[in-house]
C-alpha cells in the first residue's frame, strides 16, 4: 500500500493544474504572463516594423522589395503574410488567446526565415544563421505546450492547458504553413 501511495505522489502534479475556476494564481502563472507579454507583444512590433514602418521599420514597400530578393513573388504579398503572422502571433501569445494558434504562426514565419535567410550562414546570429530564429520558434512552441496559465484569454477555453496536442498542432500547422509558402 505504501508502496501505491509513493508511486501515485511521484505522478501526480506537485501543483494543480490549470482550471478556469480556480481563485489563485502561482509565481508560474505570472512568470508565464510576463514571459508571453514580452514575448508576443516583440513579436507584434517586429511584424508591425514590416507592415507598417513602425518602431524604425522600413515599411510594407521595402519589406516587400526584400521579400522579392528572397525569392518570395509577389514580395508585398508574402510581407503581408508575413508581417501579419508575426502581428497577430504576438498579440494571441501577449493575450494568451487562441495560443496554440498563435504559436503556428510564428513557427511558420520563423521556419521560413530559417530556410531562406540564416540557413545558408549556420547557427550564430553574429554570421547571420539561424540562432534568433530557433529562439523565437522554441519559444512558441513551448508556450503551446506549456499552455498560456491561468491569466488568459485560453483558460475559459478547452486548449487553454497545453499538452501535446496543442504543442503538436502548433509545430504541424507551422510546419505545414512554411512548407506550402516555400514551395510556391
Amino acid at each position: 500500500m505504501a508502496a501505491k501511495q509513493f508511486l501515485h505522489r511521484l505522478s501526480a502534479p506537485a501543483e494543480p493544474t490549470a482550471h478556469p475556476t480556480a481563485a489563485w494564481t502561482s509565481a508560474a502563472d505570472w512568470g508565464l504572463l510576463l514571459v508571453r507579454l514580452t514575448f508576443g507583444l516583440l513579436m507584434a512590433g517586429h511584424g508591425a516594423q514590416k507592415l507598417f514602418g513602425l518602431f524604425g521599420g522600413e515599411g510594407l514597400a521595402a519589406t516587400g522589395k526584400g521579400f522579392d530578393a528572397l525569392g518570395y513573388h509577389p514580395g508585398e504579398v508574402f510581407a503581408v503574410i508575413g508581417g501579419l503572422s508575426e502581428v497577430l502571433g504576438g498579440l494571441g501569445l501577449a493575450l494568451g488567446f487562441l495560443t496554440p494558434l498563435a504559436a503556428a504562426a510564428l513557427i511558420g514565419v520563423m521556419i521560413n526565415a530559417m530556410a531562406t535567410v540564416g540557413g545558408a550562414h549556420g547557427l550564430w546570429a553574429v554570421d547571420g544563421g539561424v540562432e534568433y530564429n530557433v529562439c523565437i520558434a522554441v519559444v512558441a512552441l513551448a508556450i503551446a505546450a506549456i499552455g498560456p496559465g491561468r491569466l488568459a484569454v485560453d483558460r475559459f477555453l478547452r486548449w487553454g492547458r497545453g499538452g501535446w496536442a496543442s504543442a503538436a498542432f502548433a509545430l504541424g500547422l507551422g510546419g505545414i504553413g512554411a512548407a506550402i509558402t516555400l514551395s510556391l
